[in-house]
C-alpha cells in the first residue's frame, strides 16, 4: 500500500507555488485589475477571456465554465495528473522534499504515474539519442544538417539525436535505467517484432525530440537518411497517452513566449523550418507534427496568443506555392474562423520553403518572407480564380460561384463590402450579380449552421455547467462582498466575519458558502490563500456553492484600496442590517395579522421584538452608512 504525502508538505507546496507561473506556460495572461490576471480557459472555447487568475490567493476560476481551484488542481485537469503527481511535480519545481506517511512496517513512496514515467523514458531517449549524433555512425546525420545550415551548436540547441544501427540499442539502455518493456511500447519508444522481442522504433535516423508546451520531451520526429530505408520520408512517434499528434506543435515550447509577447504565430511546414526561421530571427515559428493543421492547434495557439475580441492575434501560415501548398493554405482558411484575429499566409516567390530560403539568401530572407504577408483569404480568392478563364463569360461566372462562398464567410462583416468590390473587378462584373451571389452564399452557410445545430451533426461535448448565477439585488452584493473578505482576507474579517451566523444571509447558496466557512474553522483561525480557499470548497458538499467560492476568491472587492478593518466593519453592518430588516418586514406582516384584544399576550410580546428589531436596524444603519 502507497504512503500518503504529508498534508504540511502538500500545504508548504501550495504556498511555494506561483499559480501564476504554472499556468502562464499554457495560457497567455493579462492584468485584469485589482491584482488580477485573465486569459483565454484551457478548459473550453470562448473568444471572450473570463479566466482569472488570482496571484495573491494563489487560485483560478473561470466564469465562462466554472473550473477553478489552485495550482495542483490546474495541473490535475489539464494535464490529466493524479493528485499525487500534480503534487511532486510542483514540489521538484520547488525543489522540495516531500515526506510520507508510513504505509506498513517502512514508509514507502509511491511510484510515479504513467505520465511521469512515460515523460521520464522520454528525456532519457533524447539524451541517449543526442548522444548517438556525435557517433562516426552517425555522419550521415551530421551532413544531412550541415547542407541545410545547421552547424552544432544549432543541432544542441533543439535536441538533434541519431537512432544508430542497431535493433534493440536504446531498449536495452532504457531498461537498465529501470523501464519496462511495456512502458517503451505504450511510449512508442519500443515496438514487439516478429520473434516476440522488444526492438527499437526508430533505427538509423535523424531525430528531433517533439516537446509540449511545459518543456517535456513526449515524443520523436525522425527523418529517412539512407537510400535503402524503405520506410516514410518522416517517422513520428504513434498516438500514446502523452503524444496526442492534432494537439502537439513542434517548436512550441521555445516559440511560445515570444508568440504571447509579439501576438503573432508563424506556421511552417517541418521541423528544419522552424529551426531555420528561429535562427534568422522569426522565433514564433511552429510547425505541426505529421498532420494538418486543426482545430486542436487553434486552440493552443489562441490561448497563447490571447486571441480576443479585445486583442486579436495574428497567424501567418508559410505553405510552399505548389499545388500542395496551394491546396494546405485553402484549408486553412476553412480554419479561419476559428481565429479571432487575422489570418496571412507567406509565400517564397521561388517557392522554397524558409529553411531553403535560409540557405539561398540567408537570414534577412526569412524575415522578410513574413514581413510580405498577405491576408489569408485574398491568397484563397486569387487560387479560385486562376482556376478559370476570365475571359469568357462561362469562366467568369464559375469563378464568382466558386468565390462567393469565400467572401460570405469572412467572419468580419464590415470587410464583406469590400471584398465584393475587389472580387467584382477582378471579375470585371458589375457590383450586383457579385453581391447577390455572396448574400446567397452567407444564407446557405447559416442554414447548414443551423442544421448542424439542431441535431443533425455529430453531439458536440458537454462543457462543465457554470456557476448559478446568484441574484443581483443590494442584498445579494453585501452578501457576497462578505464572503470575499472571509475568503481573500479571513485575518482582516475575522472574529468580526465569524460572529455573524449563516442565518444573515439570505440568498440560499450564500448560506451555504458561509457554512462551509464556518465547517473549515472560521475566518480568524484561517490563512490567506490557496489552502484556506480548497478547505472552504472542500467543506461546501455542494457543486454549485463549491464553485461560487472559487468565483469569489477572485473576484475583486468592491473597493479601490486595500481593504481595512473599518471596511470590513461597514460590510458586516450592511450585511446584518439587511438581515435585520428582512425579519421586520416579516414581523410587520405578522403583527398586522395578529387581533390585539383576542391575542393581547403575542401581539404585545411582537410588537415589543419589533420596537428592539427596529433600533437595532438604525444602529446598523449608522454604523453601514459610516463612510460610504
Amino acid at each position: 500500500m502507497a504512503g500518503r504525502i504529508r498534508d504540511e508538505d502538500i500545504a508548504l507546496v501550495r504556498e511555494r507555488t506561483s499559480i501564476a507561473d504554472i499556468i502562464s506556460e499554457t495560457v497567455t495572461l493579462r492584468s485584469a485589475g485589482g491584482g488580477n490576471l485573465k486569459g483565454l480557459c484551457p478548459f473550453h472555447d470562448e473568444k471572450t477571456p473570463s479566466f482569472t487568475v488570482a496571484p495573491a490567493r494563489n487560485v483560478y476560476f473561470c466564469h465562462g465554465c466554472g473550473a477553478g481551484g489552485d495550482a495542483i488542481k490546474f495541473l490535475m485537469d489539464a494535464e490529466h495528473l493524479s493528485f499525487v503527481e500534480s503534487v511532486e511535480r510542483l514540489a521538484d519545481r520547488a525543489n522540495i522534499q516531500l515526506r510520507y506517511l508510513e504505509a506498513g512496517p517502512a514508509p514507502v513512496r509511491p511510484q510515479q504515474g504513467q505520465k511521469q514515467r512515460l515523460v521520464a523514458a522520454h528525456t532519457a531517449a533524447a539524451e541517449f539519442y543526442a548522444g548517438q549524433l556525435g557517433t562516426a555512425g552517425a555522419r550521415p546525420a551530421r551532413e544531412f544538417l550541415a547542407q541545410r545550415g545547421f552547424d552544432r551548436t544549432a543541432a544542441q540547441t533543439y535536441g538533434c539525436g541519431f537512432a544508430p544501427d542497431a535493433w534493440d540499442l536504446l531498449t536495452k539502455h532504457l531498461r537498465q535505467k529501470g523501464f519496462t518493456g511495456q512502458e517503451l511500447v505504450t511510449a512508442g519508444l519500443a515496438r514487439e517484432a516478429r520473434s516476440g522481442s522488444l526492438i527499437d522504433r526508430f533505427r538509423r535516423r535523424l531525430l528531433w525530440p517533439i516537446k509540449d508546451l511545459t518543456g517535456d520531451v513526449i515524443g520523436f520526429g525522425a527523418r529517412r537518411l539512407f537510400d535503402d530505408d524503405d520506410g516514410p520520408k518522416y517517422l513520428n512517434t504513434p498516438e500514446t497517452p502523452i503524444y496526442k499528434k492534432s494537439h502537439v506543435l513542434y517548436g512550441i515550447s521555445q516559440a511560445k513566449r515570444e508568440i504571447a509577447r509579439q501576438g503573432r504565430a508563424v506556421i511552417v511546414e517541418g521541423y528544419t523550418d522552424v529551426m531555420a526561421c528561429h535562427l534568422a530571427g522569426v522565433p514564433t515559428a511552429v510547425a505541426t507534427c505529421g498532420t494538418a493543421f486543426g482545430a486542436d492547434h487553434i486552440s493552443v495557439l489562441r490561448r497563447l496568443l490571447m486571441d480576443t475580441d479585445a486583442v486579436a492575434g495574428e497567424i501567418i501560415f508559410t505553405f510552399d506555392g505548389d499545388a500542395a501548398g496551394q491546396k494546405a493554405a485553402l484549408r486553412a482558411f476553412e480554419d479561419d474562423q476559428r481565429f479571432v484575429g487575422r489570418t496571412f499566409i507567406a509565400v517564397s516567390p521561388d517557392n522554397m520553403d524558409p529553411c531553403e530560403l535560409r540557405l539561398a539568401k540567408g537570414d534577412l530572407a526569412v524575415r522578410d518572407l513574413v514581413a510580405r504577408r498577405e491576408p489569408l483569404v485574398d491568397f484563397a480568392l486569387r487560387q479560385v480564380l486562376n482556376r478559370y478563364d476570365l475571359d469568357t463569360v462561362d469562366g467568369r461566372v464559375e469563378a464568382m460561384r466558386r468565390a462567393a462562398p469565400l467572401v460570405a464567410r469572412l467572419k468580419d462583416r464590415e470587410k464583406r463590402p469590400e471584398y465584393v468590390r475587389k472580387l467584382a473587378g477582378d471579375l470585371g462584373m458589375e457590383i450586383e450579380p457579385v453581391q447577390r451571389a455572396v448574400l446567397n452564399a452567407a444564407a446557405q452557410q447559416g442554414a447548414g449552421q443551423s442544421r448542424r445545430g439542431n441535431g443533425t451533426g455529430p453531439t458536440p461535448p458537454q462543457r462543465p455547467a457554470p456557476v448559478e448565477p446568484v441574484v443581483d439585488n443590494p442584498q445579494s452584493l453585501v452578501e457576497r462582498e462578505a464572503l470575499k473578505l472571509a475568503l481573500q482576507v479571513p485575518v482582516l474579517a475575522g472574529p468580526m466575519f465569524d460572529a455573524l451566523a449563516a442565518e444573515v444571509y439570505l440568498h440560499p447558496v450564500h448560506r451555504v458558502v458561509r457554512g462551509a466557512i464556518g465547517v473549515a474553522g472560521g475566518a480568524a483561525a484561517a490563512t490567506t490563500g490557496a489552502v484556506w480557499i480548497e478547505r472552504v470548497r472542500d467543506a461546501c458538499g455542494d457543486l454549485v456553492a463549491a464553485a461560487l467560492v472559487g468565483e469569489l476568491a477572485v473576484e475583486p472587492l468592491r473597493l479601490d484600496t486595500d481593504p481595512d478593518p473599518r471596511y470590513v466593519s461597514i460590510t458586516l453592518a450592511r450585511l446584518e442590517w439587511g438581515s435585520v430588516t428582512s425579519r421586520i418586514r416579516d414581523l410587520k406582516s405578522k403583527v398586522q395579522r395578529v387581533n390585539p384584544t383576542a391575542n393581547k399576550d403575542e401581539y404585545f410580546a411582537l410588537f415589543g421584538e419589533l420596537l428592539s428589531l427596529e433600533q437595532h436596524a438604525r444602529a446598523l444603519r449608522e454604523q453601514a452608512m459610516g463612510g460610504l
